[in-house]
Formats: structure tokens, C-alpha cells, sequence
């Protein structure tokens, strides 16, 4: 091998998909000289499947990701070609912004933002081996032989890991349509010990759309903006402003369906070629038509790629049948008739390794050093991934001065939901965030992340002065706007009942603000309109509408809130009581054996998380609580 002692980091990031810029910019920031690997530079930051950020769960992430210094949510909102809100009609907990990105625009930002960090250096180059001494990363090895050192290394290496393409019976190695697989990185970390599994994805075909009949579709336009005030996925001000394109919706038929099941006999997922396991809330189509065969109907979306290309992605439409049966499929849904493939849709099946392997930093357990971030660790989604990667980034840089992880819990964070998921629960199949994953999505919204980690982002190093203060101003004014509105009365008048008649609300009696705006139809510009004035002594309208906001949220669940979290100071009690490196669990007789094998496996680190191990029953926990009370009387007694 062809040793250059000069290709000396502090840390290597490989990979440059949405983990890898998240994980390789924060690295930088926080002052590693860093390196990131592409297998092809110009596809940094793309978007292989939907060209969209967010949506339900995601959009949490996201939010969290640039309440903590990560750049997702900026790059998102200066590419959009729409913005849509979903779930408007549900309670503020689901709330999720999504963002139809621009896809080529993103991937030229994203790598904007990584040639413009100092010290962070580009190179495209294949990693093929990982250079290990006494259980410590040292560095890489590329195809040509070339070393380069480093303490830390992450690895974000999305669906190239070995991967195979799938179109019909036909297959070839590939991590994605045009790009070439990873070849090699698997057989180091098997040979490490690593236990490396299989999994599936896959990607609908892309149409021209000067070909789509669109009097067949139906319309779906972005939000409507209100005072010319789009909602963005970023807390900073400025956010550009650019115009909306629609998207568009069909659906399928009995005819579809009938082309598919006459095709499953030459789909390589049901001639078991696919050994991988597929994401089951994103299934391919030919899998919704045989699981849900009493559906006569999926919706299909059809969404722009990009503002300069007739490019247009079929979403919900992924399949891995032959080409022919692709063709069919397609021109079967109205306003396809006539259309013309682009590219055609297939499967990848690619290598992961059981997250299992990991601790809460997302570093392995096997090799002090080397963390995992995104698909990798079995997740589907940018937004999964990019999550991964910022963590990753931090606690490189934690673990390389010798500080504690970054404190994501599941208590503050979607991102530490995820994460404890992942290493705790043995998961079989790739992982999709969900509202319903998180037992306090109460608090856990889209639209408070800011208050609940902009601190921690700004202890950490990524937050900027400027943002912290913004976030500080906004909470004091959220808690101020409780006494205004208490202090603002209103008397059962003429004009007042006329106002509140409009709004379905009756006023038989004098009231305030606060009593008034707990009611479900009553909402700031309705309190605007009877003569409140929130008086928030700031220039930004963002800010204002996000202060007044909050604050008819925390009004409103109040009562709700004071639950969740009654809930996260019982539950933190457990999380607090830390299980001693030092326990050996084959020697506890009081525990099954099935628990002892999950404990042994996953070595929880609190009480908490040996609690939510899947095989692992509240009596075991209870037998640990007793030994460790046990050791620390002893402890006392000497």
C-alpha cells in the first residue's frame, strides 16, 4: 500500500450523501481537520428517491437538526419549489412542513457549503479497508492503495455499501441508477466482527412531463401564503422567498394492479432473489397491490424533480418488475397514457450493520473511533440520515477531547428517539421515524424545537451568538404574552358578541385573553380583532408569528403538556439510575435467559434503556435495580 504521511486528519468522514455533509460540516466547524470521501463528487447532497425534505415526523427532525447548527433545514428552504403544511386538521403534535426540493439545485448547495468550510477537504475517492490497531481507528485505505489517518472516522455510506440493482430478473452492482457500488468496506468490517445484514430500497421511474396529460390530475398547490410569510423549515431569519410549483395526484386502477399481478412471477422480490429486507411503511407497489389486494386504489403523486427539467417523480410508484411491465404499469394511470419514461424504476439491496453495535454517540462498541451515521445503521430517509450524521459529527469531536455525548434524549428530541431506537430495539427491516414513535410528541413538536435545543447546540459550539439571542428573546416574550393576555379583559359588549358570533363562540359573561383563547376557534387574530395587541417589540414578522403561535399552543394543551411531563420526570428517574460496566449478567439466576442474551448484547447503560429492550420483561429490571442498589450499600458500608 502506498503510505503518504501526509494525509494526516482529525477526522474522516466517508460518504457525502445527507448523513455525510451533516456529519463532516459539524466535524469542521467544531475545528477537526476533516476529510470527505464521494465516490463522485457531483452527486453530493443528492436525492436519489423523492426530491422532497420533510412531512410527517421528518419535518421534527429537520427542525431539530437547525435548532442544533445543523444546515438541512437551510439548504431545504433555499431550494424548495413548495411548501405544504400536512395535518393541519389534527392537533399540533403532527404538524409536519414538507418541502418539494429543487433536486439539482440542493446537491450544488450542499456542496457549496462544503468546499466554503476551511477545514474541511473534498476528495473522490473509493474507501476500501479501515485501518485498525488495539481496537482503535487510525484510518482508511482507498482502491489505490492510499492511506489516510485518522482518530475518528465516520462512516456514511448510504445504499453503495455492496450494492445491487434490481430491474426485472436483470441485476448489476450499482448503489444507485448511474453511480457505482462500494465494494470492499464490507468485507473489513465483517472481518472486524461486525454483523453486516441486508437490505432493500427502491425508486419509482421518472416521466417527462411535457408527456402527462394533466386535465386527467388532480391539482395539489403549496401552502397558501399568508402577508407574504411562507412557513420554513429554519428558525433564522431571512429565509428566501421563491415561487410555487404545483404537484399533482392520480391513482390506480384495476388495470394496474392486474398488469402487476401478471408481472409478480418475474419480480426478483417475489422469486426471492431480494433477500433483503424492504421499508414496510414504504413499500413498492406490486407489495401494496398483493398486502392490501382488497384496495381497488393507491395514490399516486407526480411532483416536479426540478424547476429546470421536465424530469417529474412518480411517488408511491416504486417497483422493481421488468421494464415492459414498468411501461404498462405506467400508461395505465390517467394522464399517463402517453407518457415517456425517463428512467426506469428499480431496486437496490445493499449492506447495513446492526445498530445494535453501536452506543448513544453512535460510535461502534467493537472499535473506539469509528461511528456509523445514516442508512448504514439500517434507517431510510434523508432526514433520518442527516440526523445521524450531525450527532456523529459532534461526538467525533466530543469523544476526541475527551467531553460526554451530546445530551439527545427521548424526552427532548425526535433525534434522540430515533437514536435509542435504534441501539436498543433489534430492528430487522429500515427504520422510518413516525409521529407514533415518540410517546411525547406532545412536546416533541415541529414548531418549539428551537426552545427545547438551541441551548444545547450553542453549549456544543454550532449554534452562532446571533441565533441563541433570538431564541432567548422569543421565550421571554412567549412567557410574557400569559400576563398580557391574562391582564386584557373583555366585556360581554355589543361589539365584542359580534365579533365572537362569527367564530361560533358565545360571551355571556366578561373574560381575559388567556381564558378566552383556550377555547378551539378562538386564535390570536381572533383576540386581534376584539383590540389585543401582543405588543412584541421586534421587526421580524417571523418572529412575531412564531411567538404568538407558541403561545396559543402551550395555552391550549396546557393541561396536556403538564402531563407528558409529570411522565418524563418518572420515566428520568429510571433513566438516571447508570447499570455498572462491571455486572456480569450470565451469573444472575433470577433472569431469563432470553433477557440475559438481549442485556448481554446490547449493554444498556441505564435502567431506562434495558427497560425498552425488546425480550427484556420489568421483573428483570426490577432483579438489577435491587443488584445495584446492593453494590452502592456496599460501596456506602466500606
Amino acid at each position: 500500500m502506498l503510505n503518504n504521511k501526509a494525509n494526516n486528519f482529525d477526522c474522516i468522514v466517508v460518504g457525502a450523501g445527507h448523513a455525510g455533509i451533516e456529519a463532516s460540516i459539524s466535524a469542521s466547524r467544531l475545528g477537526l481537520k476533516t476529510l470527505i470521501a464521494t465516490l463522485n463528487i457531483e452527486n453530493i447532497g443528492l436525492m436519489p428517491c423523492n426530491p422532497a425534505i420533510g412531512g410527517p415526523a421528518k419535518s421534527n427532525l429537520v427542525r431539530e437538526i437547525d435548532a442544533l447548527g445543523g444546515v438541512m433545514a437551510e439548504l431545504a428552504d433555499s431550494t424548495y419549489m413548495q411548501l405544504k403544511t400536512l395535518n393541519l386538521s389534527k392537533g399540533p403534535a403532527v404538524h409536519a412542513l414538507r418541502a418539494q426540493s429543487d433536486k439539482k439545485e440542493y446537491k450544488y448547495l450542499a456542496r457549496h457549503y462544503i468546499e466554503s468550510e476551511p477545514n474541511l477537504t473534498l476528495k473522490q475517492i473509493q474507501i476500501v479497508d479501515l485501518i485498525v490497531e488495539d481496537n482503535k481507528i487510525k484510518g482508511v485505505v482507498d482502491e489505490l492503495g492510499i492511506e489516510y489517518f485518522a482518530p475518528c472516522v465516520i462512516l456514511t455510506t448510504g445504499t453503495s455499501l455492496e450494492g445491487k440493482i434490481y430491474i426485472g430478473l436483470k441485476t448489476f452492482s450499482a448503489g444507485r441508477l448511474g453511480e457505482r457500488s462500494a465494494v470492499g468496506l464490507s468485507d473489513s468490517l465483517r472481518k472486524l466482527g461486525f454483523d453486516v445484514r441486508k437490505l432493500k430500497t427502491g425508486t419509482p421511474a421518472r416521466i417527462d412531463g411535457r408527456t402527462i396529460n394533466y386535465s386527467k390530475l388532480e391539482l395539489h398547490p403549496g401552502d397558501e401564503v399568508v402577508d407574504n410569510m411562507p412557513r420554513f423549515f429554519s428558525f433564522k431569519p431571512n429565509r428566501p422567498i421563491r415561487k410555487q410549483y404545483p404537484c399533482y395526484l392520480t391513482k390506480t386502477n384495476e388495470k394496474t394492479h392486474e398488469i402487476i399481478r401478471n408481472n409478480l412471477c418475474n419480480s426478483p422480490l417475489y422469486r426471492g432473489l431480494i433477500t433483503g429486507i424492504g421499508p414496510r411503511y414504504c413499500p413498492s407497489i406490486e407489495d401494496k397491490v398483493v398486502r392490501f389486494a382488497h384496495n381497488p386504489s393507491h395514490h399516486i403523486f407526480i411532483e416536479p424533480e426540478g424547476i429546470e427539467t421536465y424530469e417529474m417523480y412518480i411517488q408511491g410508484f416504486s417497483t422493481s418488475l421488468p421494464i415492459g411491465a414498468q411501461f404498462e404499469m405506467i400508461h395505465s394511470l390517467p394522464g399517463l397514457e402517453n407518457a415517456s419514461v425517463i428512467k426506469p424504476a428499480y431496486a437496490v439491496e445493499y449492506d447495513s450493520v446492526c445498530a445494535l453495535e453501536l452506543d448513544c454517540g453512535l460510535m461502534t462498541k467493537k472499535i473506539k473511533g469509528l461511528f456509523l451515521a445514516g442508512q448504514i445503521n439500517g434507517t431510510s430517509g434523508y432526514e433520518e440520515a442527516a440526523a445521524q450524521g450531525l450527532v456523529s459529527g459532534i461526538n467525533a469531536f466530543n469523544y476526541l477531547q475527551g467531553r460526554e455525548y451530546i445530551n439527545l434524549t427521548r424526552s427532548n428530541s425526535y433525534i434522540g428517539t430515533l437514536i435509542d431506537d435504534l441501539i436498543t430495539k433489534d430492528i430487522d427491516e429500515p427504520y422510518r421515524m413516525l409521529t407514533s414513535r415518540s410517546e411525547y410528541r406532545l412536546i416533541l413538536r415541529q414548531d418549539n424545537a428551537d426552545l427545547r435545543l438551541a441551548e444545547i447546540g450553542y453549549k456544543t459550539g454550532l449554534v452562532k451568538e446571533e441565533d441563541i439571542q433570538r431564541k432567548r428573546f422569543k421565550e421571554d416574550e412567549i412567557n410574557k404574552q400569559f400576563e398580557k393576555l391574562k391582564d386584557f379583559k373583555i366585556p360581554p359588549n355589543e361589539k365584542n358578541k359580534e365579533i365572537l358570533s362569527k367564530y361560533n363562540e358565545p360571551l355571556e359573561i366578561g373574560t381575559n385573553g388567556l381564558n378566552l383563547i383556550k377555547r378551539p376557534n378562538v386564535n390570536y387574530k381572533v383576540l386581534k380583532e376584539l383590540g389585543y395587541d401582543s405588543n412584541i417589540l421586534s421587526e421580524d414578522k417571523y418572529l412575531i408569528r412564531d411567538i404568538e403561535e407558541q403561545s396559543e399552543v402551550r395555552i391550549k394543551y396546557e393541561g396536556y403538556i403538564k402531563r407528558q411531563i409529570e411522565l418524563i420526570n418518572n420515566q428520568e428517574k429510571m433513566e438516571n439510575i447508570k447499570i455498572p460496566d462491571f455486572i456480569d449478567y450470565k451469573e444472575i439466576k433470577q433472569i431469563s435467559t432470553e433477557s440475559k442474551e438481549k442485556l448481554i448484547k446490547i449493554r444498556p447503560k441505564t435502567l431506562g434503556q434495558a427497560l425498552r429492550i425488546g425480550g427484556v420483561k420489568p421483573a428483570d429490571v426490577s432483579v438489577l435495580m435491587v443488584l445495584i442498589e446492593q453494590h452502592r450499600l456496599c460501596k456506602q458500608a466500606k
